[in-house]
């Protein structure tokens, strides 16, 4: 399998902790984001995801002293998410140390964000997150934390993502989300077949086989990980260990 796969461990954030749920709903506390942040960088991940998950729903930007204090611990990139509704507030996140910024109900209600995020600080630096849900034998966009079906298909908005500069998709299946059963691989794999900008699998991994599976079933480039490695069932080192 080739090396340039990535793990990405994500950090779900609300009230300054990093929290778990299962399908979007039912949240855990798991710790501080700065400790856990500094455990998985030591672990050997590629990356880190932060995702401050209720701030657009309670219409406030991302806390901005939080990702200083976890950029600072970290070498490897970090990509920053939730509350991200403008250019300036993309300015803002990359100024915190972040290396990516992710948008999804703010690229949603305003797909010219993603063009003029990608015209002003690279495509390199725009990630689209997409929450995706199998509704009667298509894939919709799901917005605000999930719990808005937008009716916008899924495959054709990563393509227009794509053509309006982002440059990786993260693609979280609101199936899978939490349950430990496993990447949505038909979902992954048609995501991914569809554009030719990198996506990162999200959603159900429960076992290092999980990830061996979704990478050898879909051309994804990176899977997101969060259970497997906040309950300490595997680290990032045995995953790397068995691919």
């Amino acid at each position: 399998m080739a090396s340039k796969k990535r793990i990405i461990p994500c950090l779900d954030i609300k009230d300054g902790k990093v929290v778990k749920g299962i399908n979007f709903v039912g949240l855990h506390d798991i710790g501080s984001p700065v400790e856990i942040a500094k455990r998985y960088e030591q672990q050997g991940a590629d990356e880190l995801v932060l995702l401050d998950i209720t701030a657009t729903n309670e219409n406030r930007r991302a806390v901005h002293e939080l990702i200083k204090e976890v950029a600072k611990v970290l070498t490897i990139p970090l990509t920053v998410g939730g509350g991200i509704r403008s250019v300036e507030d993309f300015n803002d996140i990359l100024g915190c140390g972040a290396s990516k910024v992710s948008i999804n109900s703010a690229a949603v209600d305003n797909p010219s964000l993603v063009r003029e995020a990608s015209l002003s600080f690279g495509r390199d630096r725009v990630v689209v997150a997409a929450d995706g849900k199998a509704i009667n034998g298509n894939y919709n966009v799901f917005t605000n934390g999930g719990r808005k079906n937008t009716g916008i298909n899924l495959l054709e908005w990563v393509k227009k993502c794509a053509e309006l500069g982002a440059g990786e998709i993260l693609l979280t299946s609101m199936d899978g989300d939490g349950t430990k059963a496993g990447y949505d691989i038909p979902m992954t794999k048609a995501v991914a077949e569809a554009i030719s900008i990198p996506v990162i699998a999200s959603g159900g991994c429960g076992s290092v086989q999980h990830i061996i599976e979704v990478f050898e079933k879909t051309n994804c480039d990176a899977a997101l990980v969060a259970s497997l490695f906040h309950y300490g069932m595997a680290t990032v080192g045995d995953v790397k260990a068995m691919m």
